[in-house]
């Protein structure tokens, strides 16, 4: 089953984190490049104050306890307002069902009275 799963992420080219058990760590990040057979190839990046260094690293299947994948982030900025829908533009609000636009007159077009007796 986990390998199944760690095909599809491959396939669709997700970042993951991986648990390793054998070694009690994360691997944050990281892109699945191959699996054959019982050995899954991943590269990742690590980045210290000094330095960013990429590793490549070859993992037997059975020494992977978990996998994870960020599906999205919000980041935090200090005083940042966000936008609501009355800040758009008039013409790209979406009106609410509830409301009903207001409808103004229109003059009805004369009727076409052409019988031709």
């Amino acid at each position: 089953m986990l390998h199944r799963k760690l095909y599809q992420l491959h396939c669709d080219g997700h970042e993951v984190n991986l648990f390793l058990r054998d070694q009690q760590r994360w691997i944050e990040r990281a892109k699945i490049l191959d699996i054959e057979g019982n050995l899954v190839t991943v590269r990742y990046e690590i980045e210290d104050e000094e330095e960013s260094s990429s590793w490549e690293e070859i993992l037997l299947l059975e020494s992977i306890g978990a996998v994870s994948r960020q599906l999205s982030f919000v980041p935090r900025i200090g005083e940042m307002e966000l936008l609501v829908s009355e800040d758009c533009p008039e013409s790209e609000q979406i009106v609410s069902p509830t409301t009903e636009p207001e409808q103004k007159s229109k003059p009805s077009a004369p009727e076409n009275n052409n019988n031709a007796e």
